[in-house]
């Protein structure tokens, strides 16, 4: 790893980088059938909730300077942790694909050269993106970035600004739903963000401006699925490039979006896979991971991700409760322990709680309550554990004290 410092406008571009994302673009249109209002809602409270932990589990990363799963070792022991790094690991090698898949099947839409050379052409540029680095992507995310930005806003142009008329939406979705829709995807971000604010020179402003401009242009990403699917009738964003004649520019946006944001998922899995195994190589994992999502793409069909982002959060919701108590509550470090058995019951606790709560329709969606639920649960375990072991220690005093009386009180007596 390099021993130069991120500055904010550098983690600001890889976060712009992250919320660019064809994937974010097929989630908003899932939100059509509220309505733009309505939807427009859900989108905003399900981001501010969302990107209010992603903040918090970056501060952590960045005060602390370790990556996001070294920071797991906080709550649940040095050994404890490795269980959340293979899960994460295991997560980004499924949004590895999923984000290649997307954006071969995108990309096939505006030049149809066969799904299998589109999978091959964005992972070979994802496997490019790794060699170049984090810390020396500076100039290249810049030019990057102008390029995504200006050419999402054509894409909004079309969508917002064409005269079409308002299509029928079909399909349900009620409102809790759609803020639990919101949520996952910043969400599913959070076992990575401190992977990159660990670098940061300046940590809060850093983390601040990561959470938020990857909000900021998530919400936007949303907003451009669902215009799309309320205006033009389609969730084909490639038919939408297509019919307004952006042609190479739309297929830039497709490509590049799915690099820069993968290239994340794929970077993080290295560093994750360094926190399961000290002699594993981050660079080469990444790549094999990018290899590995590469070929799933290219297999399987990977068409609706809505279960897997339900996924991560009953795993990392949870998680973060327990870290955000025990790092900024309790004021406690447990990597020391190789395991933190009350709270590992906990996040099994907390990660059925998120399962029932997908049964029920709550209007703040399920991420909420349970992380709250999650988090005082956390407190009181510890609470009760201390009461418990300062009765030991005191058991064990008076005992000690009592023996070693009765030795003194044998010798005065002989």
């Amino acid at each position: 790893m390099s021993n130069r410092r991120t500055s904010i406008f550098d983690n600001g571009l890889i976060w712009f980088g992250a919320g660019v994302s064809i994937a974010e673009i097929l989630t908003g249109t899932y939100f059509a059938p509220l309505g733009m209002a309505k939807g427009l809602a859900a989108i905003l409270i399900g981001h501010g909730i969302g990107c209010v932990l992603l903040f918090l589990a970056g501060y952590i990363g960045a005060l602390s300077r370790r990556s996001s799963m070294e920071t797991t070792k906080i709550s649940f022991g040095n050994k404890g942790g490795l269980l959340f790094a293979f899960l994460n690991v295991l997560q980004l090698v499924g949004w590895t694909a999923i984000m290649i898949y997307d954006g071969a099947l995108a990309a096939g839409g505006i030049f149809g050269v066969g799904h299998w050379v589109w999978c091959l052409v964005i992972g070979g540029l994802i496997v490019l993106w790794i060699l170049i680095g984090i810390t020396n992507l500076g100039k290249i995310n810049t030019v990057t970035m102008a390029a995504l930005f200006v050419l999402t806003l054509i894409l909004c142009k079309v969508i917002f600004f064409s005269g079409h008329g308002v299509a029928v939406t079909t399909g349900s979705l009620s409102f809790g739903a759609a803020v639990e829709l919101a949520v996952a995807m910043p969400l599913s971000w959070l076992p990575l963000i401190s992977d990159y604010t660990r670098e940061a020179e300046k940590p809060f402003g850093a983390t601040l401006t990561s959470a938020a401009t990857y909000g900021a242009v998530s919400v936007w990403m949303y907003l451009i699925g669902m215009g799309a699917a309320i205006f033009t009738g389609t969730t084909d964003i490639a038919l939408i490039m297509v019919k307004a004649g952006l042609g190479i520019a739309g297929l830039l946006i497709i490509v590049f979006s799915t690099v820069t944001t993968t290239f994340l998922d794929a970077y993080s899995a290295g560093v994750s896979s360094e926190s399961i195994h000290s002699k594993v190589d981050g660079k080469t994992a990444a790549m094999v991971v990018t290899a590995v999502g590469t070929a799933c793409a290219m297999a399987f069909p990977m068409d609706d991700i809505t279960n897997f982002l339900y996924l991560i959060g009953s795993v990392f919701a949870p998680m973060i409760a327990i870290l955000l108590a025990d790092f900024f509550i309790l004021k406690k470090d447990r990597h020391t322990k190789t395991f933190c058995w009350g709270n590992l019951a906990v996040w099994a606790v907390g990660f059925v709680l998120y399962r029932y709560l997908m049964t029920v329709d709550l209007i703040c969606g399920n991420t909420l309550p349970d992380i709250l639920v999650t988090l005082v649960l956390t407190i009181l375990v510890n609470k009760i554990s201390s009461v418990v072991s300062g009765r030991s220690s005191a058991g064990r005093t008076d005992a000690s004290s009592h023996g070693s009386g009765s030795r003194s009180d044998s010798n005065r007596t002989a």
